[in-house]
């Protein structure tokens, strides 16, 4: 009866602690409003630039025109870089696949060395080196 009266206690606690906390969350809306707005603006300062800026980023190069040395090296630097990354995945895909046929070659070896020796069990004659791999042929 106890643990009722306990359990009926604290629910009635949490629900005026939720309605509560509803009225008081209710009551800053207003300030949340402005700030949001502050915020809105700040990402617009951020996102677009100034007007001589934007010309001038837009003047740069036309597409025309020859590109500059800079350019030129950037562009090269990042093709051999592309091109040092795929050397370097075909390279390490090759060795995979060596690898996995170098232990498929070694398992096929293994299962015929150990048919061919069951092969020379069963056909042992008693002698010494075996009769059927000693014949002379006359």
């Amino acid at each position: 009866m106890a643990w009722r009266k306990l359990l009926l206690v604290s629910c009635f606690s949490a629900a005026v602690l939720l309605a509560l906390l509803q009225e008081g969350t209710g009551a800053s809306v207003g300030t949340s409003q402005v700030a949001r707005q502050e915020a809105q603006e700040g990402v617009e300062q951020k996102i677009f630039m100034q007007e001589s800026d934007a010309s001038n980023f837009l003047k740069k190069r036309g597409k025309r025109s020859p590109k500059s040395r800079e350019e030129v090296n950037a562009e090269n630097r990042q093709k051999l870089w592309a091109d040092e990354l795929r050397r370097e995945y075909h390279e390490e895909q090759r060795n995979e696949y060596e690898n996995f046929v170098e232990e498929q070659n070694d398992e096929q070896e293994e299962r015929s060395r150990e048919a061919i020796e069951q092969w020379r069990q069963w056909h042992y004659d008693g002698l010494y080196p075996s009769y059927l791999y000693n014949r002379h042929h006359i």
